[in-house]
């Protein structure tokens, strides 16, 4: 059994690391988040400590190694984004092994700085990247480099997940903090699709704004069109409602990517090769952090040459 801390239990995605720590027989000891809404913990853990300063969840740790001898193993973190970077030399230091969720930082060269870091403590530090463990990708993957080599593949990706007036108010809606809308919602798509298709020639940025952005990626053995979007009024009209829902839509040569199924223990899959010595690493994730950092500081050129065709509909704010 393995003893595993989490920073930032109250936030949306730590039930998904809290039931993977319990379905893989393990033991979350401690917890923290500067909110004390959560409750959730009952359901999964009702004995580990937690607590709203991190002064004190690091001097509870620290105490239980000294005094005790008694280490965490393993460091979950699900905190803003901008924090991972922060989170992660913690976990480290501590003698931890980090599992952090995507993104892991927001610049390539945090990267390099965590690497030596990593090095210096002896620690792994381990990204979620549940896509590239979802059959259906895993699959494609297979298709794509069983097929031919200079075959260019036509992809478009559509993904659109509403957002209220909140989101904009919060720490997601400060580039600074997120990173904005490619990083936030978009890193782990660019992701699987640089492990399906390969690394990156080209990045451009047709539209950037603070609740959508579009662009085309030229890949190894892809042209890439993307459209990212908060805002429901992209959606498409059957999908607006009273409650609007996600619109997702992978396109690969003109033939669509069904994958809407099947998430639901992705996490728990990724707990499983992280606790057998196959998680993914930093370097894995290097070629998507590049991407929406350069995203994120590109000039749009608006619609000119290639370009997602639903730029040619929406409205930009």
């Amino acid at each position: 059994m393995k003893k595993f801390a989490i920073i930032g239990v109250g936030g949306y995605i730590a039930p998904r690391h809290l039931q993977a720590i319990k379905d893989t027989g393990n033991e979350c000891i401690v917890a923290l988040d500067k909110n004390d809404s959560v409750g959730v913990i009952d359901s999964y853990f009702p004995n580990a400590a937690f607590f709203t300063e991190f002064e004190r969840f690091d001097r509870f740790i620290d105490k239980r190694h000294r005094d005790q001898g008694d280490k965490i193993d393993y460091v979950s973190i699900c905190s803003p984004n901008y924090l991972h970077d922060a989170h992660i030399r913690f976990a480290l230091r501590v003698g931890a092994n980090a599992i952090c969720e995507k993104p892991i930082v927001l610049n390539p060269w945090n990267l390099d700085a965590l690497e030596v870091i990593a090095g210096e403590y002896g620690g792994t530090v381990n990204v979620i990247l549940q896509l590239r463990l979802h059959e259906a990708i895993r699959a494609l993957r297979e298709k794509i480099l069983a097929g031919p080599a200079d075959k260019r593949h036509q992809i478009e990706l559509t993904y659109i997940t509403p957002r209220g007036k909140w989101y904009l108010v919060s720490w997601k809606g400060d580039v600074e903090k997120s990173g904005g809308v490619a990083t936030n919602i978009g890193v782990h798509f660019f992701d699987m699709l640089t492990w399906i298709f390969g690394s990156v020639k080209t990045n451009t940025i047709n539209l950037a704004s603070p609740m959508k952005m579009g662009g085309v990626l030229e890949l190894e053995r892809a042209d890439v069109k993307w459209f990212l979007s908060l805002d429901r009024n992209d959606l498409p009209d059957a999908n607006r409602g009273e409650k609007p829902k996600t619109f997702r839509s992978i396109t690969v040569d003109g033939e669509e990517l069904e994958f809407s199924e099947g998430f639901t223990t992705l996490h728990t899959t990724s707990y499983q090769e992280i606790l057998a010595g196959r998680g993914f690493t930093m370097e894995d994730t290097r070629q998507a952090i590049d991407i929406v950092s350069r995203a994120r500081t590109a000039e749009p050129i608006g619609l000119k040459g290639e370009y997602h065709p639903i730029l040619k509909t929406i409205k930009a704010e």
